[in-house]
């Protein structure tokens, strides 16, 4: 498990350093979970260690909506005095995000059929 999290905070020391240095717009620990994400799609595998990290990650996730929670409640009267501008960012940003799903759901599942029936148009040229 440490060497899962050794691994987890040099891609987040990686991520701080081209953040400080290459690209300051974007937040390192951003960088970091990007590259991580690059490493793991060339090598095609999780390391063990690090799949255990994520796991427990995962499951103690709800812990980290608590700093959010309590910074809603410190600001509860400015929410009050904005409710229809956060009310309306809120709505709008969920029909957007389903909206976007559903776009990229439809062009995965559109290269999807197309790759199965290249498959199995192949598979029928096949001479054994």
């Amino acid at each position: 498990m440490i060497s899962g999290l050794v691994q987890l905070f040099l891609w987040q020391g990686l991520g701080e350093l081209l953040s400080k240095f290459f690209l300051p717009g974007i937040p390192g620990p951003v960088l970091g979970l990007l590259l991580l994400l690059a490493f793991l799609c060339l090598r095609k595998q999780v390391d063990s260690d690090l799949a255990l990290v994520a796991d427990s990650f995962r499951q103690h996730l709800g812990l980290l909506f608590v700093p959010a929670s309590v910074g809603v409640l410190l600001f509860l009267p400015e929410l009050q005095t904005h409710a229809l501008a956060v009310s309306t960012a809120l709505l709008v940003s969920v029909i957007l995000t389903i909206a976007v799903t559903a776009l990229v759901l439809k062009v995965f599942w559109y290269f999807s059929l197309k790759r199965n029936k290249h498959i199995t148009m192949n598979k029928g040229h096949r001479h054994e």
